[in-house]
């Protein structure tokens, strides 16, 4: 007897807790008849959409913005619509490395694992093409021997037919995702303090 007595008691308790913290709940928002919580006693309500869909993934409006904010450092040019398409891309090959299940501390690491195993492993520069560039712009290594700049200038045309393979890459993997992106949402999170590019 004395054991349900104490188990009405501890539901009671907590029936009690439930309604203190919907009175809490009620008193820090007011609720208008659309459904939206206005705060009202100091409360902060998170606000964030969506901007853009790469298959079952989203990308949000908060994550826009600090993205955006941080490219906005070391690129001021650079358009929110730039930012977005880059962060498409990023999910794309990280949704490739999945399927090769490549994997890295970041994902900073897997993207550049993935570019290194699928991209940069089979591009070839022969010697011909980089002597061909250097006699081609010999102003540019003001008197330099050919010896003396021979791996700047490998480096260099790799990384040129890498960009090439890439946006090749990327393109064969936009044919085959759902990419959604919500332009009115895009420009939408530009009024959101942070500075526009004109």
């Amino acid at each position: 007897m004395e054991k349900k007595r104490y188990q009405k008691h501890i539901i009671l308790i907590t029936t009690v807790e439930r309604a203190v913290v919907s009175c809490l709940l009620l008193v820090c928002f007011f609720i208008l008849p659309g459904g939206l919580l206005v705060p009202v006693c100091g409360a902060e309500v998170l606000r964030d959409w969506v901007v853009a869909f790469v298959d079952d993934e989203a990308i949000t409006n908060s994550e826009l913005q600090e993205q955006y904010r941080e490219t906005l450092k070391i690129t001021p040019d650079i358009s929110k619509e730039e930012v977005l398409n880059t962060m498409i891309n990023r999910l794309l090959i990280l949704r490739e490395a999945k399927k090769y299940r490549i994997e890295g501390p970041s994902q900073e690491a897997v993207i550049k694992e993935y570019i290194d195993l699928k991209e940069r492993a089979f591009i070839r520069v022969p010697e011909t093409e980089i002597e061909k560039y250097f006699n081609e712009n010999s102003s540019m290594f003001s008197g330099k021997k050919y010896e003396d700049v021979f791996d700047e200038i490998e480096q260099y045309l790799v990384e040129k037919e890498l960009n090439v393979r890439l946006k090749k890459t990327l393109g064969e993997l936009r044919k085959t995702a759902y990419i959604k992106i919500l332009k009115e949402e895009v420009t939408k999170g530009c009024s959101a303090g942070l500075p526009q590019r004109r």
